[in-house]
């Protein structure tokens, strides 16, 4: 069996300003296209190895859910999953309980957290990394530009599981 924390989240081309230095009697500022492209992102942390998965979509819908299941069984081949995850409305779609009461779906678990409760996934502390190296301020030209960022951060988070558990409140 594996445990994992999952959320999905939409890296936007807003620019988001944060705690940043500037010269002083100089407001820091960053440009904007006016435009609003994003990148849909599901995630899943084990909180006990720091293994993260990752799945980017056009959009976050029950069908890209699914997709997103379907990669954590490949990856988990031989593995129960339980997911701990929100009640948003793609996980209780029609076409996702249909998919858990197939033969496929049976790999499968959820438990649900109270509505209302991001304090009590580690994805989001997660999400929160990820945005405060993507996007905080920072100017995204286009699209692709943010994916090439999120693949950056990806990336990093993959090769270091030890950080990924300080960073989510779970290391020793």
């Amino acid at each position: 069996m594996v445990l994992l924390h999952v959320d999905e989240t939409h890296v936007r081309a807003y620019q988001a300003l944060r705690t940043t230095w500037a010269e002083v009697g100089n407001q820091k500022q960053v440009p904007s296209y006016g435009h609003h492209a994003h990148v849909s992102i599901f995630g899943a942390v084990d909180v006990q190895q720091g293994d993260v998965v990752f799945h980017r979509a056009s959009s976050a819908n029950a069908e890209t859910f699914l997709d997103f299941l379907r990669l954590l069984k490949e990856k988990y081949p031989d593995r129960f999953l339980v997911l701990v995850l929100d009640n948003a409305r793609i996980h209780h779609a029609n076409m996702v309980q249909a998919f858990l009461d197939c033969e496929e779906g049976g790999a499968f678990h959820f438990i649900f957290l109270p509505p209302y409760s991001p304090h009590l996934n580690p994805m989001e502390r997660l999400w929160k990394w990820l945005k405060d190296e993507v996007i905080a301020n920072v100017l995204h030209k286009d699209q692709n530009d943010i994916a090439q960022s999120i693949t950056r951060f990806e990336q990093y988070v993959l090769q270091h599981p030890d950080e990924v558990l300080r960073r989510i409140g779970c290391a020793a």
